[in-house]
């Protein structure tokens, strides 16, 4: 059975940092991609970053881009992700899912299990 479990979520100031953790079991983040999406009220989830199995390739949005850094731990297990310079618009429910392959991805579809999430507000 895998299992997702993000943590480090919380209240940040616009141009302050956080860092989100996401602990996997019953797959190993070492040769599956891990990605993270985030959802906002009212809005559709989105793709923020990923990372491949293997080599740990990573590819982001455009919008977080530069402030956004996605990374894995093997012997733990764990992927994170370091938000800098957050912004307002950054603020939203996110999520980090395993992919069915080694293989990043930006689609939905193509990640097979999720995490619960955890809550990203950024004040103005």
């Amino acid at each position: 059975q895998v299992q997702l479990v993000e943590s480090g979520g919380g209240l940040v100031q616009a141009g302050g940092s956080l860092r989100l953790s996401c602990a996997a079991s019953g797959r190993t983040v070492s040769s599956y991609s891990m990605g993270w999406f985030r959802q906002a009220p009212g809005k559709d989830r989105e793709f923020v970053a990923a990372i491949s199995g293997g080599i740990g390739g990573t590819f982001y949005a455009g919008s977080v881009k530069g402030r956004f850094t996605i990374s894995k731990d093997s012997a733990k297990n764990t992927v994170y992700l370091q938000m800098n310079s957050l912004k307002p618009e950054d603020t939203a429910l996110y999520y980090c899912a395993v992919g069915r392959s080694y293989a990043n991805s930006i689609y939905i579809g193509n990640y097979d299990y999720w995490g619960q999430g955890t809550q990203v507000t950024v004040s103005s």
